[in-house]
């Protein structure tokens, strides 16, 4: 196994940090002050991401922020596994909420995940920045991608 495949299947978000602890986490933490802490915390999380994949090809658009997303899909596993990383602190932490929804997950079950009621759920979109959450869809929506040509090649 490669160091990179390896980085892929140690990334706890998804796996040891779920998504019902991250619900429980913005339910328990009465202020946005609070719940920014966490979301960088959460980013802190984030397996070292090879630096030889910040390529063109995995930089992700439509971010303020610097972007970078690669992936691994284990066909023995039918799972999708996703790595995601930025040149910024709060980015890196609204990307690991985006992998603790949808990392490790089969590229059928990754395209019907509901990633927009989550965001209603957490209330991201009325606390970050417009372009903010623009780079929050494009991220998505890279990932959905992703997910769609997997399906095709299957």
């Amino acid at each position: 196994m490669t160091v990179q495949t390896r980085a892929f299947l140690d990334n706890p978000l998804g796996t040891e940090t779920t998504l019902k602890d991250v619900l429980d986490a913005f339910e328990f933490l009465d202020d946005w002050e609070e719940r920014y802490a966490y979301i960088i915390d959460l980013g802190k999380q984030l397996p070292p991401f090879p630096d030889e994949a910040r390529v063109e090809d995995n930089y992700v658009h439509g971010c303020q922020s610097q972007v970078w997303l690669i992936h691994h899909y284990d066909d023995a596993r039918d799972r999708l596994y996703l790595l995601i990383d930025s040149d910024a602190m709060i980015v890196r932490g609204l990307a690991a909420i985006i992998l603790v929804a949808l990392n490790g997950k089969s590229p059928r079950d990754l395209l019907t995940t509901d990633i927009d009621e989550l965001f209603e759920q957490l209330d991201l979109f009325r606390h970050i920045s417009p372009t903010r959450g623009n780079g929050l869809r494009a991220m998505v929506s890279r990932i959905r991608d992703i997910a769609a040509a997997q399906l095709e090649r299957d």
